[in-house]
């Protein structure tokens, strides 16, 4: 039988490029030692409790857990995925090696690797509800359920319906104290999945919003208007104040943004102009690249970004974008 299983590229996806670029996945843990001289379950817990001397031993078996899964139970020929949350894109393939001790890796999250061979990428946005709601997990490894993984590796589109199944009890929340960062993490990903679901214009309406939350007066550009601009901001509403930022809007999610449209929203600034390019696909690497030569100050937003000051300035949104957007506040213990 042929297993899937979820292995989280660190906090935020920031080893995502390295999984992909290298063809790996990869666990940390350095301080409990390599992975590959594990002997036994009762050894390795012992290992991760000494190395970790002020982590619970809730969070010891747990951590102890995953380790002991990357080592020995992930198999040759089983299915792995990744998410890159920037792109809100699944990476999945299938594990092509055992696991392996990299020493000289760059950063101690490579140290235990294992090849892969990728072979697609699938958007969060294709997934049926509670496909999402299994993926939303915050254990680092995990199984995939057989119904999800068919959902990840189906070329077709998929109904709500298909997906009966949740994640394993012993990996679900209940199973051990998250840490808050985990628990942002998580309601982020929700967050991400009901902007998702907005039009074009009502995405347009949000970032004006966050703008106007932030201290600008906005205008907005109506839908095929061939500005060059979706939105423009500044402390007077009419652009005669500085700054004056002219706003692009894509909402294109599983989508990134490339380096000739960076060129063409640049190309069609004026020289007392900032920029602000929204982009719920994210940016390719080459755009980064074309952002850092730009001739104007210019800033690019992908969704992680979008989330993160759109809860930031939440509390001054105005009601019709709080009723588009409906977020409650919770308090967790730290």
């Amino acid at each position: 039988m042929v297993d899937t299983w979820m292995v989280r590229a660190g906090e935020g996806g920031y080893l995502f490029d390295q999984f992909r670029e290298q063809s790996i996945v990869a666990i940390g843990w350095a301080a409990a030692g390599p992975a590959t001289e594990i002997r036994d379950k009762a050894t390795l817990w012992e290992q991760v409790r000494k190395a970790y001397p002020d982590m619970r031993d809730q969070a010891v078996s747990m951590s102890a857990g995953q380790i002991w899964r990357f080592a020995r139970e992930m198999s040759v020929g089983d299915r792995v995925v990744t998410y890159d949350p920037r792109a809100r894109s699944y990476l999945c393939g299938t594990i092509a090696g055992l696991c392996t001790f990299f020493p000289e890796a760059e950063t101690e999250e490579l140290l235990n690797q294992r090849k892969v061979a990728w072979s697609h990428e699938k958007s969060r946005d294709l997934l049926s509800g509670p496909a999402k709601n299994s993926l939303g997990a915050i254990s680092t490894i995990f199984l995939i359920a057989e119904a999800v993984s068919d959902e990840l590796w189906s070329t077709a589109s998929t109904e709500e319906s298909i997906t009966e199944t949740i994640l394993d009890a012993k990996d679900a929340l209940t199973a051990f104290d998250p840490s808050l960062d985990q628990i942002s993490e998580l309601a982020s990903e929700k967050i991400k999945d009901r902007i998702a679901k907005v039009s074009w214009s009502e995405m347009q309406q949000l970032v004006a919003a966050l703008l106007q939350a932030m201290g600008y007066k906005t205008s907005v550009s109506p839908a095929g208007s061939g500005r060059g601009k979706d939105i423009l901001a500044s402390p007077d509403g009419f652009g005669f104040q500085s700054p004056r930022i002219a706003v692009e809007v894509k909402h294109r999610p599983g989508t990134r943004i490339s380096a000739p449209d960076i060129r063409s929203f640049i190309g069609g600034r004026r020289a007392h102009e900032c920029g602000l390019y929204v982009s719920t696909g994210g940016f390719t690497q080459e755009a980064y690249y074309e952002a850092e030569r730009s001739t104007i100050p210019l800033t690019l937003m992908d969704f992680e970004k979008l989330v993160a000051a759109v809860l930031a300035y939440y509390h001054e949104f105005d009601e019709r974008t709080k009723q588009l957007l409906p977020l409650q506040q919770f308090y967790w213990p730290l």
